[in-house]
């Protein structure tokens, strides 16, 4: 193991200067979501449902619009596909904060249809830019990366909704990430090696999704389908304790392991198969069902969330790999979309679960998925390996 393929990483101009940027884009974002729930329920006067609403119509809005704007960007490149989404959300989140609630929501579906693409344009952008040795450890770096500004976020968005009128914070945040993906509209890194495939050579979906993209994707998937339901799990366990005030620094801790993990793993000398990765995150998920102290219970998310951030990469890393260069941007597009409907789902079924049979039952049912889909996922590979080559 060793941690000098992070300063070779960081010696590129062009992705340290995306990771810069992407930070300077995610930590607003994510504070602007807590943000927004604050404003609707303070200021609007609406419940936590119709807040959890606004953040449904976005999910979809987004979860629809990835393929299509990854294709683009594979098309006309960064700054064509930037463009109408930078002036679309400049005129959405100047009026968004001054409207009631259901001119919101159409302003929220209409931002999530032109959302900018920041995740995949930073993965698409690290992939062409460092040798193929090294990619995990870039990916790696962007995951650790993006659990900072998970953790930062919500910090910031609170105490700039509780200090400031909520449409000043829900405004300024909104703006504040619009400047940075302009920034990365100016910087313009390459999305392609300079020596890649032409750029005419896009053939769509069906010239790369293949049986191997599809398992990925759908490990991407399964992958977030754990952090929704673990997310509500944790909220159900710690109020069932009676430790409500716990619940920031019980996540916080969650999403540091997942940080120390993500570096790890981009240190070590060698890829771990994603279904590997997927089965041990379900196994590690299971247990904290059965903690009954708080000390137990946020140690077992710290150990769980340290294969969070190694998950995430191995299923970018494995697809970048199974995938033209020429249709990075459309297969990350598939690849953000995995995820957010993977997290839409294990929110809800996780919820259910919970309310029908405990917190307990939430870690235990969305731990097993994660350990049924990379036990499928192991099985599929060991049978494709075994099968004979036709005459």
């Amino acid at each position: 193991m060793t941690f000098s393929g992070y300063l070779a990483v960081l010696a590129v101009p062009s992705v340290r200067g995306v990771l810069l940027l992407s930070m300077l884009v995610r930590i607003p974002m994510f504070a602007a979501m807590i943000a927004v729930t604050l404003h609707v329920v303070g200021t609007l006067h609406q419940s936590y449902g119709m807040a959890g609403l606004l953040t449904a119509v976005s999910t979809v809005a987004i979860a629809v619009a990835g393929p299509w704007r990854g294709r683009l960007l594979d098309r006309i490149g960064l700054r064509r596909t930037l463009t109408p989404s930078l002036l679309v959300q400049a005129v959405c989140w100047s009026i968004a904060p001054f409207v009631g609630f259901w001119p919101l929501a159409v302003l929220f579906a209409i931002g999530g249809l032109m959302a900018v693409p920041s995740f995949p344009i930073v993965r698409q952008v690290l992939i062409a830019n460092v040798p193929s040795d090294m990619r995990r450890t870039a990916l790696a770096l962007d995951s650790a990366l993006t659990e900072v500004a998970y953790m930062a976020g919500p910090l910031i968005g609170v105490w700039a909704a509780t200090t400031f009128d909520t449409r000043l914070a829900f405004l300024a945040l909104e703006w504040a990430s619009l400047l940075g993906a302009l920034a990365l509209w100016y910087l313009n890194p390459p999305l392609r090696r300079d020596d890649s495939e032409a750029a005419g050579g896009v053939g769509g979906v069906r010239s790369w999704m293949t049986a191997r993209a599809v398992v990925v994707l759908g490990a991407a998937a399964a992958t977030m389908f754990i952090l929704g339901g673990v997310d509500v799990a944790v909220v159900a366990a710690l109020r069932s304790m009676g430790n409500q005030a716990a619940i920031g620094w019980v996540l916080a801790g969650w999403g540091l392991g997942s940080m120390v993990g993500g570096l790890l793993y981009g240190a070590w000398h060698r890829a771990v198969p994603v279904f590997w990765l997927l089965l041990a995150l379900g196994a590690l998920t299971i247990p904290v069902a059965w903690t009954t102290s708080l000390p137990a219970f946020a140690g077992l998310l710290l150990v769980g969330g340290a294969l969070v951030a190694p998950s995430i990469t191995a299923t970018v890393d494995t697809l970048s790999r199974v995938v033209p260069s020429t249709a990075m941007g459309e297969a990350m597009g598939w690849h953000g979309t995995a995820f957010t409907v993977g997290i839409a789902a294990g929110a809800p079924v996780g919820g259910f679960v919970i309310d029908h049979f405990g917190w307990a039952a939430g870690f235990a049912v969305t731990g097993s998925v994660g350990v049924a889909v990379g036990t499928l996922g192991l099985l599929g590979v060991r049978t494709r390996q075994r099968r004979p080559l036709p005459a």
